[in-house]
């Protein structure tokens, strides 16, 4: 039992006050002579004995009034919280695309809604978190409001995380009760987002009734020629054997082709459409099949066959360099120090200073504003480069300077497989493949390099150097046939080819939601404007920097939903890109919460939220007992008065 108002016992020490009237109390009986004495002792006897039980019966009675009043002012009741503490419900509900699947009472997250309104209270106070939003102090009235206007988002929020964001809003909040529910399916989620220091929480397992799904992973362009290329659309299945499923490609909203194709149990499959060759080509691959998920059955990409990175190669003319930059891919164009159209600088994505003997300074000018813009810069040496004309140019760029000319015979052997560069170029680590050699090497002292390709010495042999939004890559070596062999080797091909590509990032076939988008858009734009991303129903101003011929946008929290959306710059649209959800979100794997239950002890696993919040909700009742004490005190008094009135001693 517990007391509102435990001062109020402080007044149990007056109950001394009728005890000592009651003992005390100097009431003397009058003797009356008779001559009969015996018989007059006799009832002088009897009446005594019966005045002492009265006094002793109304004494109890008044011990029993006084403390049934003071009791019933103490308020007392029983509960498992304070009476003077409010309770506060923070509850995460999970509005993910994942939990709009359907179970057994229909979909996830609607029949989650419709329990929570159904089982809140108006003595308590809510906190609602979702994927895209944070709501307190909220009444039972503005919960039910706020949960009505919830909709399906692509965000995902780590449990870890909503968990922090609920207990810092509240750990300073006192004279509150402050309970956790979450509400999830627990897609993709491990016990290691948990720790013995979480605090308490509830539990309640959104259950999807299916648990086969098909989706589209992924799409990529192969065999593409002057005449068509070929789409691969890659198709996974989760859960059985799945056979004569439809899947479709449609370029913008007409259909190009289709085919049904079958899918064993747990499986990939690649399906391959060729494509009459467009300029632009805005696909979308659907499937047509009831699973567990729908949002992940269409798939959007983008692709443009005119998309080419502009390479310009200054100094000594190199055949590997024109077999690499193909016309395909790539605008490349070669100039001797003499020849070069000085105008068309600014206007490349990546220049290459091919073994000059010395930069001249109209050249050094226009290499510096062109990486002020954004561009990149590969440079080889000669060997008979000019020290001091290549110290004062890389001073000028303020990246260090270059030791004099190493002659020795030295073998490329390091390879930073961490670095960008290669990344998805080498399946695995390679130990023994036939090195190449270089007989002679300038080493650069910088403290900003970054090392792809190092000598057997651990000199560094191709260095990445990062220039405000520039990357400078110096290669230590000349690399005609004389000095080095590392043109014939297989690593000439990615390292440069590389350069050019990630000089420029033209826009993906297709972007994730969710993720960091980087997307450079040619264009000139004035310094007050701006791009906007937008389609039929949306328009944002994405994240931007304006260089001299580009302009590079970078997207992240939007767009919030899959499909086609144009680059614009005020009327004139400049491209389109393509968003598709994140593939986590397909995935049939979910945390088991009994696991979970049985590891952490501040966990209470419930199966349904109507469930979990009864229990909340009862655990925490008050049963107040004031009235039955000021009951008793009335019995009391009654009692009294009755004993007072008939009771004759």
């Amino acid at each position: 039992m517990q007391f509102k108002n435990p001062e109020i016992l402080y007044l149990f020490s007056a109950l001394i006050i009728p005890i000592l009237v009651h003992l005390f109390q100097l009431q003397k009986f009058i003797k009356v002579p008779f001559t009969n004495v015996a018989f007059l002792q006799k009832i002088a006897q009897q009446t005594r004995k019966s005045s002492r039980i009265k006094k002793w019966l109304i004494l109890t009675l008044r011990l029993f009034l006084f403390s049934a009043i003071v009791l019933a002012f103490s308020q007392p009741y029983f509960s498992n919280k304070t009476a003077d503490k409010k309770q506060h419900i923070s509850i995460y509900l999970d509005n993910s695309l994942s939990t709009n699947a359907k179970g057994k009472k229909g979909v996830l997250v609607k029949s989650a809604i419709k329990e929570i309104i159904e089982n809140s209270t108006k003595e308590n106070l809510y906190s609602l978190q979702t994927n895209d939003g944070f709501y307190k102090n909220l009444t039972k009235k503005s919960l039910k409001k706020t949960l009505l206007n919830i909709t399906e988002t692509s965000k995902k929020q780590d449990i870890s995380t909503v968990l922090l964001k609920l207990n810092q809003t509240f750990k300073n909040k006192t004279n509150t009760l402050n309970k956790t529910i979450l509400i999830s399916d627990f897609q993709n989620k491990t016990t290691s987002e948990f720790t013995n220091v979480t605090p308490a929480f509830s539990a309640i397992q959104l259950k999807p009734s299916l648990k086969n799904n098909i989706s589209v992973d992924s799409v990529f362009i192969s065999n593409s020629n002057s005449a068509n290329f070929t789409i691969n659309a890659i198709i996974k299945n989760q859960g059985d054997l799945k056979k004569n499923i439809p899947v479709a490609i449609y370029n913008n909203n007409k259909l190009v082709s289709k085919q049904t194709t079958s899918l064993s149990k747990d499986s990939e499959k690649t399906i391959q459409f060729i494509i009459t060759n467009k300029d632009v080509f805005n696909g979308k691959i659907q499937l047509t099949y009831s699973d567990i998920f729908n949002f992940d059955n269409t798939f959007y990409f983008n692709y443009k066959t005119n998309q080419k990175i502009n390479v310009l190669a200054i100094g000594n003319p190199s055949e590997f360099l024109s077999k690499i930059y193909t016309k395909n891919e790539f605008n490349f164009t070669h100039s001797k120090v003499l020849n070069t159209n000085y105008n068309n600088v600014l206007k490349q994505q990546l220049i290459v200073l091919n073994e000059l003997e010395n930069i001249p300074d109209i050249l050094s000018k226009k290499i510096i504003e062109f990486l002020k813009n954004g561009g990149n810069l590969a440079i080889i040496p000669n060997e008979n480069s000019d020290i001091n004309s290549y110290n004062k140019f890389l001073k000028k760029l303020e990246i260090g300077t270059i030791s004099s000319q190493q002659k020795d015979s030295l073998k490329i052997t390091n390879i930073n497989y961490n670095h960008p560069l290669f990344k998805n170029v080498f399946s695995k680590k390679i130990n023994n493949f036939q090195y190449p050699i270089t007989t002679n090497h300038y080493p650069i002292k910088s403290q900003k390099t970054s090392t792809i390709l190092s000598l057997e010495n651990s000199a560094s042999f191709i260095s990445e150097i990062q220039k405000n939004n520039s990357k400078i890559y110096w290669i230590s070596s000349p690399l005609n046939k004389n000095n080095s062999n590392f043109t014939n080797s297989p690593l000439v091909v990615p390292v440069f080819y590389n350069f050019g590509k990630q000089s420029f990032k033209h826009p993906k076939l297709f972007y994730r939601l969710h993720t960091e988008n980087t997307i450079d858009v040619v264009t000139k734009s004035a310094k007050d404007e701006v791009l906007k991303i937008t389609n039929a129903t949306s328009s944002f101003i994405p994240l931007q920097q304006i260089y001299q011929n580009k302009v590079k946008i970078t997207t992240n929290q939007q767009p919030l939903k899959a499909g086609f959306y144009n680059i614009t710059k005020a009327k004139d649209t400049l491209g389109t890109i393509a968003y598709n959800y994140p593939k986590s979100e397909s995935l049939l794997q979910f945390l088991d919460l009994k696991k979970l239950a049985a590891q952490q002890d501040n966990c209470t696993v419930y199966d349904t939220v109507a469930e979990a919040l009864k229990n909340i909700n009862k655990k925490n009742e008050v049963h107040w007992l004031w009235k039955w004490f000021l009951a008793l005190a009335i019995v009391s008094l009654c009692l009294e008065i009755l004993i007072l009135k008939f009771y004759k001693p």
